[in-house]
């Protein structure tokens, strides 16, 4: 079994001179061109930038330039895709655990529950490429599992050609909205920044003005991959995953190919695997509590709130819900999406 992380394999081998002035050249170019771009206030830690109708912040948006220009899916490949405070972290998890439940390379049990599970599923533009690193993702054994908050317009080219399988997991956009807005407080204050009312952070999420906003656009854009592409884009739905995971954790197996056997369902790996990765067990756990995480003023305690269904409705007005349900209902219409 290997004894670290599986993202630190991709730093193994020691790069030439040359190679790394190439590096902080890209890095560079693409600083320059983040900062040409139109910067506004966002339901977010730091500023926003558009992007192609995609707001990002700065580190962010440097990742996923990188990985449009750098990053080649491999078939095997598997791409956890998410819009912020959906789900991602619970889900990784699950993801993980299923892919690898007898892996010769990794052994989730012990990976979950001492390793973030940020570097076992590390994300395209947050981790992967992050800071002007251009990691040999080669040295990943397959499958190789990433995950992204791309929208799926702006992601790699070689995701859509190499036919890789892509999860994306959406959440009712009130509880979407109420766990963004309290994981961007959480990160203000780490660094000294005035805290977002909680109107003022609405008018901002429902004008797109958010981490990898516009939130509905987000999730349309790969609700209609899936319509188009079932065989490479599975969408699933927070509130369904917390209702039955074994149920939606066996639809994920039989997607990427990893399917339980008779034996297993009678053993009740599934259900083990939930067990494992119960939102409180994870919650629970030092590796979750302690250490910073990849943005400014982010730590990995602020990856776990509560991840309650219906938690809005301890927060939003009447009036404020209404208005959240109107927006959804007019993005969503006559495309057989509905929350």
């Amino acid at each position: 079994m290997a004894s670290s992380p599986p993202l630190s394999k991709c730093f193994a081998s020691p790069k030439t001179r040359e190679e790394e002035e190439s590096d902080r050249a890209l890095c560079q170019h693409y600083r320059e061109k983040v900062l040409s771009l139109p910067s506004v206030d966002g339901c977010a830690i730091l500023k926003l930038h558009e992007y192609n109708g995609w707001f990002a912040p700065m580190p962010m948006l440097l990742g996923a330039m990188a990985a449009q220009k750098l990053f080649r899916a491999k078939p095997s490949d598997v791409i956890l895709a998410t819009a912020p405070k959906s789900g991602t972290t619970w889900l990784k998890s699950i993801l993980f655990a299923v892919v690898h439940r007898d892996s010769p390379h990794y052994e989730p049990e012990k990976y979950l529950t001492t390793v973030a599970v940020h570097e076992c599923v590390p994300f395209l533009e947050n981790h992967v490429y992050a800071n002007g690193q251009v990691p040999d993702l080669d040295l990943l054994p397959s499958p190789r599992l990433f995950s992204t908050h791309i929208p799926i317009h702006l992601l790699p080219h070689s995701v859509a050609q190499s036919g890789c399988k892509l999860v994306y997991l959406c959440r009712e956009p009130k509880d979407a909205f109420i766990s963004l807005w309290h994981f961007a407080n959480a990160g203000r204050s780490n660094i000294g920044a005035e805290a977002l009312p909680l109107d003022r952070a609405l008018d901002l999420f429902c004008s797109g003005a958010s981490v990898a906003g516009p939130f509905w656009d987000h999730v349309l854009g790969y609700w209609n991959a899936s319509l188009e592409r079932p065989g490479q884009v599975l969408f699933l739905r927070y509130e369904d995953v917390m209702k039955d995971p074994a149920a939606e954790l066996k639809r994920i197996a039989d997607f990427v190919g990893r399917p339980f056997t008779g034996e297993e369902e009678k053993d009740g790996a599934a259900e083990g695997i939930v067990a494992l990765c119960k939102f409180e067990n994870l919650r629970s756990l030092e590796v979750k509590k302690k250490g910073a995480a990849w943005a400014p003023g982010l730590e990995n305690s602020h990856l776990f709130r509560r991840g309650a269904v219906g938690d809005s409705v301890n927060h939003l007005t009447a009036e404020a819900a209404r208005r959240v349900d109107k927006i959804t209902e007019d993005k969503f219409r006559d495309t057989g999406l509905s929350f």
